[in-house]
């Protein structure tokens, strides 16, 4: 086990794309959750009929709360944001995939599908593409997909290859003042 780390190194941002992807995602989840008319009418219609049965009244709440808020998954995205800014990106992909409800390979399961009865995916990608919450859901999946090995390997490798072209950059910037 190697020393601890200084504070300077522990502060450095991490995977900065990906936490900006997360903060816009659960931006625009929370957003959409505000502009949706729809909230006002599942308590009329879900939970309203089960007043007087409270234990009933607390299970459809919980299952309202899931399956019609993306107000959970915002902040379950929003936390798998800070997972990546700490540089813990198993933990955090893991968060963002719950809180966005796709990943990758369900986002190609649902185009294929769309695609396979439909003829096209755009009945799916419409929605997705003109609401907030669609924007949200998009963000977040992107996060997710940018954080996978191969996309942290190419990450990787891009940085440095950005290092040696700016070293010779500044290598011959270098040279030729000195001529």
């Amino acid at each position: 086990m190697g020393s601890p780390r200084p504070w300077w190194r522990q502060r450095r941002v991490k995977h900065r794309d990906a936490v900006t992807l997360c903060v816009l995602s659960s931006a625009f989840l929370l957003a959409g959750e505000i502009a949706n008319p729809v909230l006002a009418s599942l308590y009329a219609e879900f939970l309203a009929p089960v007043l007087g049965e409270p234990a009933l009244f607390a299970f459809r709440a919980l299952l309202v709360f899931f399956g019609f808020t993306s107000a959970f998954g915002a902040v379950l995205v929003w936390a798998g944001g800070w997972y990546f800014l700490r540089g813990r990106v198993g933990r955090g992909r893991a968060l963002v995939g719950l809180g966005v409800g796709l990943t990758s390979l369900s986002l190609v399961s649902r185009l294929a599908y769309y695609t396979l009865v439909f003829g096209s995916p755009l009945p799916f990608l419409v929605p997705l593409a003109t609401t907030l919450t669609g924007a949200g859901v998009l963000c977040g999946t992107a996060a997710h997909m940018v954080m996978g090995q191969y996309a942290l390997l190419l990450k990787k490798q891009a940085w440095a290859a950005w290092r040696r072209w700016r070293r010779v950059r500044r290598a011959e910037a270098g040279g030729r003042a000195r001529a």
